[in-house]
This record gives C-alpha cells, sequence and structure tokens, in this order.
C-alpha cells in the first residue's frame, strides 16, 4: 500500500510517500480502506520529534481518517467489511498512523460515519469535534444561556468550538485576525466577532460582555491570563488546549477571588468512553447538517509532506494562509 512515513523524526522533507506492507487486522482490530485524512498541528509535532512519543518505524504519519471496513480481526465484534467509518486518536502513544491507503484501528477508537457525511466531512471533524466536545461538555459544562469567547475562532479547532457552543445553546463571541475571517465566524454561528487587529480585545469584550464571559476557549500557543481573567464573569472557566512550552505569568489573586478555573486537556488522553460520547453528538450534529468541518483545501496524499510544511507555517509560523484543516485524500 502507499503510505507517508518517517524512519527518524525531523522536519517535513523527512516524510516519505511510498510503498509499506498492508496491515493484517489482530485480535479487536479493524483494516480500514482509507478514504479520507486530515492534517492537525500535533501530526506536525510529532514528527518533527517536538512532542517525544515511542515510535514504531517505520512510522506512518497522522491521527484523524474516515473510510470503509475492509476486514475485521478475529476478536472485534462492533464493525463488519463494508461500514464506513471515521476516527482519530492514531498515530499517537505507539499507535501507527493513519496516512496511507489502509490503516488498522482498535474498534474502540472508531465511530460508524452517518450515510449523507462525507469521508472528507468526517476526516475534517475528528480530532478538532472531539477536542472541541471534550473541552466544552466534560470540562467547561458550558451551559445554555452562558456567554463564550473563543480566541482564535477561525481555525479548525476555534471554527469546531464557535459551533458547538451555539449548537449547546450559548452567546458565542469570537476573536479573528481579518474582517474576513470575522464574516466567516459569524457565518458558522458566532453572536459576535472581533478582529484583534482593529481594537484592544478587552475593550471591545467590555461592550459586548460587561459582566464578563462565563467561559474563555483559548487556542494561541501563548495565552494572556491577565486578559484572561479580567475578561471572565464570577465562577468563570478557562480551557486551554494548546502551547506545550509556554511559560506565562499567571494572576493568582483575581483567578481565586472570582472562584474561576483552569481546565487543560489534549483530546488523546480521554478515555475510550469519553471519546465515544464526543462521536455520538458528533454524528448527529452532521447527520443533521448543524455541524460542518471547515476545510481550507483537499490535496492527493502524495503531497504529505507539503501539507506538513503548510501546517506548520500557520501553526508555528503565524503566517495566516490557513483557514481550517488541511484533508488529503489517497489516490
Amino acid at each position: 500500500m502507499k503510505a507517508a512515513y518517517i524512519t527518524e523524526t525531523g522536519p517535513a522533507e523527512a516524510i516519505v510517500y511510498g510503498e509499506l506492507p498492508t496491515p493484517t487486522p489482530q485480535g479487536r482490530q479493524v483494516l480500514v480502506r482509507v478514504g479520507a485524512v486530515s492534517v492537525n498541528p500535533v501530526d506536525t509535532y510529532i514528527r518533527s520529534g517536538l512532542v517525544k512519543m515511542d515510535l514504531p518505524s517505520p512510522f506512518i504519519v497522522g491521527c484523524d481518517f474516515a473510510g470503509v471496513v475492509e476486514a475485521a480481526g478475529p476478536d472485534a465484534s462492533d464493525f463488519e467489511p463494508g461500514m464506513r467509518v471515521w476516527g482519530s486518536n492514531q498515530g499517537l502513544l505507539g499507535r501507527q498512523g493513519t496516512f496511507a491507503e489502509f490503516v488498522c484501528v482498535d474498534e474502540c477508537w472508531l465511530y460508524p460515519t452517518p450515510p449523507q457525511v462525507s469521508d472528507e466531512q468526517a476526516a475534517a471533524m475528528a480530532l478538532v469535534g472531539i477536542t472541541a466536545h471534550l473541552g466544552l461538555v466534560r470540562d467547561a459544562r458550558l451551559e445554555r444561556g452562558e456567554t463564550i469567547l473563543v480566541n482564535g475562532g477561525s481555525g479548525g479547532v476555534g471554527s469546531t468550538v464557535v459551533q458547538m457552543a451555539r449548537l449547546l445553546g450559548a452567546r458565542v463571541i469570537a476573536t479573528v485576525g481579518s474582517p474576513a475571517k470575522a464574516e466567516a465566524v459569524l457565518n458558522l454561528g458566532a453572536d459576535h466577532a472581533i478582529v484583534y487587529a482593529d481594537v484592544e480585545v478587552p475593550a471591545a469584550l467590555k461592550k459586548i460582555a460587561p459582566a464578563g464571559v462565563n467561559v474563555w476557549w483559548e487556542t494561541t500557543r501563548e495565552p494572556d491570563f491577565d486578559r484572561i481573567v479580567g475578561s471572565l464573569a464570577p465562577r468563570g472557566r478557562i480551557v486551554i488546549m494548546a502551547g506545550r512550552e509556554a511559560r506565562p505569568p499567571f494572576p493568582v489573586g483575581p483567578f481565586y477571588v472570582k472562584g474561576c478555573s483552569l481546565h487543560g486537556f489534549v483530546m488523546f488522553m480521554a478515555h475510550p468512553d469519553e471519546q465515544r460520547d464526543c462521536a455520538d453528538d458528533i454524528n448527529d450534529w452532521l447527520a443533521r447538517g448543524q455541524l460542518k468541518p471547515k476545510i481550507d483545501r483537499v490535496l492527493p496524499l502524495a503531497e504529505t509532506a507539503a501539507a506538513h510544511r503548510l501546517q506548520e507555517q500557520n501553526t508555528i509560523g503565524k503566517t495566516g494562509t490557513l483557514a481550517g484543516k488541511i484533508v488529503l485524500k489517497p489516490a
């Protein structure tokens, strides 16, 4: 089978697109013929060695996928050949990645794809959807009628949080980098969009939510906690899902006096049952057309190295040339 893989960590140029043996499902594994995959920032961190993990060699890159069940292992019972499925959480913690024509996945990480949802949509929604759901429902416990600020609302995770928070009945405010991105998040369901290049965010936010926001979702790698805590309502919650090397100052006094809480997490450490709860809601919203992944572009799987470079330029280089997910398809 064709696959995008590395034999040692390094730059995007370390990715090889070539032939590897098609895996055989063992135990509770299911063999999936891949229809689409999508790129996440964590994919580039693992490939580069920025995030240290034990990797099989050769290591196929990638977390997310969607496709069709080709075969099931002897102990698998939930999925049969011909069923359309999607999933995430691969290429992590010793598991092989997904950027290949076939992938073997333990059935605990697989979810059925609704008939009206394409492989491209399912793959693009996988990690970002589960991440958004975990942060909003499990951790922040966002309630109907509350106000949430999504700092960086136009990216892959941010745009998903905007939509999901709206579906949960919240009032949604998003910060974005340009008027075009403001229009995009408003179209996704945000009630207000703040272009941070044009105004001071705290002042603009004060006009929209004078009592503060109940939840602040932070997507950037360097959070400004003074600004965040100052913008929270009493008993406000902060959700952090980025910035592994960040060591910013923290306003302990204002934070505890307001009775606030801080939630940090990575989705791949969540239990399979927790992730399945997320997938159930995601599937329902996708099937109803209420949740739509933001796809920036679709490329051939052979262009995985170029896709990784583009993702890094935006995640680390902050070039702003990417608005949504990069999806790739085997030829």
